[in-house]
């Protein structure tokens, strides 16, 4: 029953602040879509992201108080709002999120994350996103590339795009890597090579540093860590079931090598920026398996 108690109160403050900033937010996304001068557009967009600040603050307000979660942040936490850089990470559960901002939330620019763009159609949210500017991949098939050649890179292409209109602005731009949230099935279907991890996925990236690597100071690579031996749901963490997170950051210098290539014309440079991630996924994988034993051995 407690824990009933506290995810119905979570939940409900929750939804109250999420309605409340969505009212200014979609408003403004609805200016920014149908004026189309660049100072009106730019002056929406700076107004939505200062709507969405807000909006996480008070959720994390909301959980601090309300949720018993010991957020774990550990490694270099020396962020700087004025500086942008590109955020790594693994994903394993919609808690993920929240764990992300209350490591980073308030010391770096506001989150800009890749979305697939069927999330676009989420009623009032995917106006907000898109005000928001986050960059909506699409995902092709095997079977769609075979059927139709002229969609190989397409999604890169817009991944290109999206980054260009973010040129000039200070950002965290966020990647999950795997593309999608782990799960044992998956790890089996994929004949993952990682013990925590489903396999990278380099493209996004190296387009991501193709089109702003000149303007991100760093890389972020965050590992999350959860109890237990599968990933906490969205409401276990609502209903104060989750004891403690362990979140940690480690920045890395970008190679500039990394961010002066053709990834999908370059074989050679294809497979040295794939090395170069998957060097960084073993490392991940391994600290993923030294901080859960440390986790365990702390409670």
């Amino acid at each position: 029953m407690k824990h009933w108690i506290i995810g119905i109160c979570t939940s409900v403050l929750l939804l109250l602040n999420t309605i409340i900033g969505m009212i200014p937010m979609l408003l403004l996304a609805l200016i920014k879509l149908l004026v189309p001068l660049t100072p009106v557009r730019t002056a929406c967009f700076e107004a939505v992201r200062w709507i969405a600040s807000t909006w996480a603050s008070i959720n994390g307000i909301i959980f601090r108080s309300l949720t018993p979660t010991r957020w774990e942040v550990r490694g270099d936490q020396s962020l700087r709002k004025n500086e942008s850089l590109l955020v790594i990470s693994n994903h394993q559960t919609w808690v993920d999120i929240p764990a992300l901002m209350a490591a980073i939330h308030g010391k770096a620019p506001f989150f800009t994350f890749f979305l697939k763009k069927e999330l676009i159609w989420v009623p009032f949210l995917g106006l907000a996103w898109w005000a928001l500017e986050y960059p909506f991949m699409r995902r092709y098939t095997k079977q769609q590339l075979e059927q139709n050649p002229d969609l190989r890179g397409k999604d890169l292409e817009i991944t290109k795009k999206a980054c260009d209109r973010l040129r000039g602005r200070a950002v965290t731009l966020v990647n999950y890597l795997e593309g999608t949230r782990f799960t044992p099935a998956k790890q089996a279907q994929q004949a993952s090579p990682y013990r925590h991890l489903l396999k990278p996925k380099s493209g996004g990236v190296a387009f991501t540093l193709s089109a702003m690597g000149d303007q991100l100071s760093q890389l972020l690579d965050v590992t999350l860590v959860y109890p237990g031996d599968s990933a906490p749901s969205f409401w276990d963490f609502l209903s104060g079931r989750i004891a403690w997170v362990i979140i940690d950051l480690e920045k890395l210098p970008i190679p500039q090598a990394m961010t002066q290539g053709d990834y999908q014309q370059d074989p050679a440079f294809r497979a040295a920026f794939q090395t170069w991630i998957n060097q960084l996924w073993q490392h991940k994988d391994e600290k993923i398996a030294r901080l859960r034993q440390q986790g365990l051995e702390s409670t």
